[in-house]
This record gives C-alpha cells, sequence and structure tokens, in this order.
C-alpha cells in the first residue's frame, strides 16, 4: 500500500511532535503493509508557510535514517496546500510541492463553506499541466449534505482521497455515511491516513481494510489503496 496524506514530518505543522514519534508511526506503517510514505505537511497561506526547501530537507534526513535502519520504506515530499484564490501567485513564485515531485497536487478546502472560485483553481491547475487531488471531501460539511457535488468535482477534473478513519468512523457518523455513499457510487480514487502520530490510525488499517473490502470488493480496495497512487509515485498520466 500506498499512503500519499500524512503530517508526520515533527515539528512543523500540527502533525508529529517529535522524531520518535514519526518513527513510531514509520514502522507501524510498514508493519501493516505499507511500501511508501508521502509526507504532506499543510501549506496553509498566510498561516502555515512552511518552506518547501525545509519539507524536502526533512524528508532527505528521515530516509537517511531509515536507510540506515535497512528499512524498505520510501518516503516522498509533499504538502496538503489550503485552497487560495492566489494560487496561481503561489505556483509562480515556487512555493508548493506537488506529491513526489509528480504533476498531482493535494488540496483541502474549507470545512464548513463552499468556494465560489474552485472552478478557477481546476482550470488554472489544469492549465499549467496539473492534476487536483481533492483532500477528504467526506468531511466538508457541504458534501456531508449533497454527496452528489463530488461527481461534479470529478466531471471538471478532479481525483478524490478520502481517509480509512472515515470508514472506521473516527470523523463522526456523517462522515462514514458520505465515505460510504462515494464508495458505493465509485466516486474515491484514493484513501490514506491522514496520519499525525503513533498509536493512531496505522494500527487500525488491518480493521479499515475489512470494511472497505465488504463494501467495493477485493480490487477495488487494492485500486484505491495502492495501485493508482502507484501512478502518482511513477507520475503517470491519469
Amino acid at each position: 500500500m500506498i499512503d500519499i496524506h500524512t503530517h508526520l514530518i515533527p515539528n512543523v505543522d500540527d502533525g508529529s511532535e517529535s522524531v520518535e514519534t514519526t518513527f513510531k508511526a514509520f514502522e507501524e506503517a510498514k508493519t501493516v503493509g505499507f511500501t511508501d510514505i508521502i509526507l504532506t505537511s499543510h501549506y496553509i497561506p498566510e498561516y502555515n508557510e512552511t518552506k518547501k526547501e525545509e519539507l524536502t530537507f526533512w524528508k532527505e534526513k528521515l530516509q537517511e535514517v531509515l536507510n540506515n535502519k535497512n528499512s524498505e520504506l520510501k518516503l516522498h515530499s509533499g504538502m496538503e496546500v489550503y485552497i487560495s484564490e492566489n494560487i496561481s501567485e503561489l505556483i509562480e513564485q515556487e512555493k508548493l510541492l506537488t506529491l513526489a515531485d509528480s504533476k498531482y497536487i493535494l488540496m483541502e478546502l474549507p470545512m464548513c463553506t463552499t468556494i465560489n472560485y474552485l472552478d478557477y483553481v481546476i482550470y488554472f491547475l489544469e492549465s499549467i499541466g496539473l492534476k487536483l487531488i481533492i483532500a477528504h471531501p467526506e468531511r466538508y460539511a457541504n458534501i456531508q449534505k449533497n454527496p452528489e457535488l463530488v461527481k461534479e468535482y470529478i466531471e471538471k477534473g478532479c481525483l478524490i482521497q478520502c481517509n480509512y478513519g472515515s470508514i472506521l468512523g473516527k470523523y463522526g457518523k456523517e462522515a462514514k455515511n458520505t465515505i460510504k455513499y462515494l464508495l458505493k457510487n465509485d466516486l474515491v480514487h484514493f484513501i490514506a491516513t491522514d496520519c499525525y502520530n503513533s498509536g493512531g490510525i496505522y494500527q487500525e488499517i488491518p480493521k479499515a481494510l475489512k470494511k472497505l473490502e465488504k463494501i467495493i470488493g477485493e480490487k477495488k480496495v487494492l485500486e484505491i489503496t495502492t495501485l493508482n497512487q502507484r501512478k502518482i509515485i511513477n507520475n503517470q498520466q491519469w
């Protein structure tokens, strides 16, 4: 399996608070079957603007330690970018990281409000050869009220990433019901942990996989946990 959404670089956002926590999480990920992890620290304009050079540095140093431990876990750089009207400027100023240095970019939308410039962001990214992946839409209030909106996002060119924790009820009943709807209607391209620390979601992955297989079957689970993610890692055309 490949995890494309995590907050495991220590002390750069609200994720991992220590190097020790980070390596414990890496070990948990490896134990349950993850081969690759993309480190997607938050980038929130005017609030949490971690420099991409710092994130890349951390990734390289963490990978170096893993290699010295003979771990086969492979790390990749990335960001979870909070949507902004100034996305074109941020990209022009080279402030953002795509996922694993690919054409795919992970973006978070507001939890409780609708963005009226989403179409602009989608089409701008498309015009410069980038593919937008919307992070955990099952957690957004407007999607919970109207899950059909996700179909519209996909028709406009977006890809959809949901969280393992949602199927386990970690984000509440509405998120759980919404991800079930999205899965049953083939509206999920990736599932990821959105992991913030050790001792959490990685330990519950086997349980989540069983629930997913009951809903969409083993073949589809392989697709949204591994095969589609491999297209990102390899920077393949969607």
